[in-house]
């Protein structure tokens, strides 16, 4: 833990909390991000039985400073820490960053003095509405990602920033007797593991939210693929799985128990794809609505001229429309019972989404909250 200069009866009074903050959860953790922009999220839209935490996206950084991101994020955040009533157990945290708002993290992990800034603001921020935490989601340190400044030193001053956010965060648990959590979306690839120091930031964070998905899009990869496969496919040389990513995290460092496995509630859409091998593993060009939401996948394309197929060496599904010449890589209920599965006899801290509107129906959620629960089924094989 951060050492910090206390009496040794403020120590005693902020020892247990401190613990409780780096406590392995009771049950798997179901953290799904809400990704509302700049709409008002209606009463019902959030099922908060089935959730333990949830990450709003996202908030935005302006002058060293966190500020909100959208129009009704004040509105939205009522109405989402309301849903304690429904589930005293839900939490609710704040992302800030992503993939287009990552640009200032590197100047604000830079020096003492801007890490000091940042974290009063989001002190004041999670006052100000009610949160229990905040989820930093830097795509990424000391790589440009969707061209953000970077440098030599980000995986350092990531570490600092986390560890003085944590002493910020126990000093209030201590004040206020509520605990307050910090995680972290982490990406699932060997550069991201390269560019941090992972076995120092685990000790500060309650997770790490691993974003085992998109490890092959559209216009990024000349061949079609499973964008968020659990196991490796021996027949794609390129090499990458969740099961890879988990293993390559805990090499690092990670807890299994503080490593969320994310899930997609989207699917990827390639097209031009030849009528092979039922379009998997061909070459293939990026379309039009090439990010589908599950919903979109349910209504228009399965039953409508697509056929899914299941790849038993990664368990996960896709479709192809060979009239088309339409490939999708997606997440569906069985994929994510055996996703779930493995994060229970491998002891994972639990599952993240992104994200909630993609599934309306519910039908994901409902997937992995029965998959979850004692004797609740699951398809994948222990390896």
């Amino acid at each position: 833990m951060p050492r910090v200069r206390i009496t040794s009866l403020l120590f005693a009074l902020l020892l247990p909390q401190v613990c409780m903050a780096v406590a392995e959860p009771n049950e798997p953790v179901v953290a799904g991000y809400v990704f509302s922009q700049d709409a008002a999220l209606q009463p019902g839209q959030i099922d908060a039985q089935r959730l333990t935490r949830v990450n709003y996206a996202f908030a935005n950084i302006k002058d060293g400073r966190m500020i909100t991101g959208f129009a009704k994020d004040a509105e939205n955040f009522a109405l989402l820490t309301g849903l304690r009533k429904q589930n005293p157990a839900l939490t609710v945290l704040v992302s800030v960053g992503g993939w287009l708002w990552s640009t200032d993290f590197s100047d604000v992990s830079l020096t003492p003095q801007s890490r000091r800034r940042f974290i009063q603001s989001v002190m004041e921020f999670l006052r100000r509405y009610d949160l229990d935490g905040l989820d930093i989601d830097w795509e990424y340190p000391g790589l440009a990602g969707a061209g953000h400044p970077f440098r030599r030193e980000d995986g350092r001053n990531f570490t600092l920033l986390l560890k003085e956010l944590r002493s910020q965060f126990d000093r209030e648990t201590a004040r206020s007797h509520r605990r307050l959590y910090l995680t972290i979306a982490a990406g699932a690839s060997d550069e991201f593991l390269a560019h941090t120091e992972m076995k120092q930031v685990q000790r500060y964070v309650d997770t790490v939210n691993l974003m085992a998905y998109d490890y092959v899009e559209p216009g990024s990869e000349p061949l079609t693929g499973n964008h968020a496969p659990l196991f490796t496919d021996p027949a794609d040389v390129r090499n990458y799985s969740g099961d890879a990513s988990i293993r390559a995290f805990e090499k690092a460092g990670v807890p299994a128990a503080k490593l969320l496995l994310g899930m997609p509630f989207y699917g990827h859409v390639w097209g031009d794809v030849a009528d092979v091998n039922h379009g998997y593993l061909q070459p293939g060009k990026a379309i039009p609505n090439a990010y589908a939401p599950y919903g979109t996948i349910t209504s228009s394309m399965i039953g409508h001229g697509f056929t899914r197929y299941w790849d038993s060496a990664a368990s996960v599904p896709y479709l192809f429309n060979p009239e088309k010449r339409i490939f999708v890589s997606y997440e569906d209920p069985e994929s994510i019972a055996a996703k779930c599965h493995y994060v229970l006899i491998h002891k994972l801290g639990g599952v993240m989404f992104w994200e909630y509107s993609g599934d309306p129906a519910g039908k994901l959620l409902a997937a992995i909250h029965q998959s979850l629960q004692p004797g609740g089924s699951g398809g994948e094989k222990s390896r």
